[in-house]
């Protein structure tokens, strides 16, 4: 396996932790902001399918918004991971295709 330098190591890891912390800080205002505004939202009768706009977005929207957030850190993560030489093609490489199972 290749050496990486520690720069460029240290890169990486400043990207992938600065991904983290912005897909919690989205998971975070998107799950505790619905229940903050709940009252706001509830006044404005504002209906989503025919429920109040509130409760669908606690019950449903947050489900969908963390799967949103699932599927784009994937896609990202993978296209973090091809600038830094660590997709799936280059480890093939590096250990020679073989695997041990």
């Amino acid at each position: 396996m290749r050496k990486v330098e520690k720069a460029t190591a240290d890169k990486y890891f400043r990207i992938r932790t600065i991904m983290v912390i912005i897909f919690l800080a989205i998971g975070f205002a998107v799950s505790f902001g619905v229940a903050f505004f709940a009252e706001s939202i509830y006044e404005g009768g504002a209906l989503i399918l025919g429920m109040p706009a509130h409760y669908y977005m606690g019950a449903q929207g947050a489900v969908i918004t963390f799967v949103v957030l699932l599927f784009l850190n994937a896609m990202i993560s993978d296209r973090v991971d091809k600038a830094f030489g660590i997709d799936e093609k280059q480890n093939e490489q590096i250990s020679g295709g073989a695997s041990d199972h």
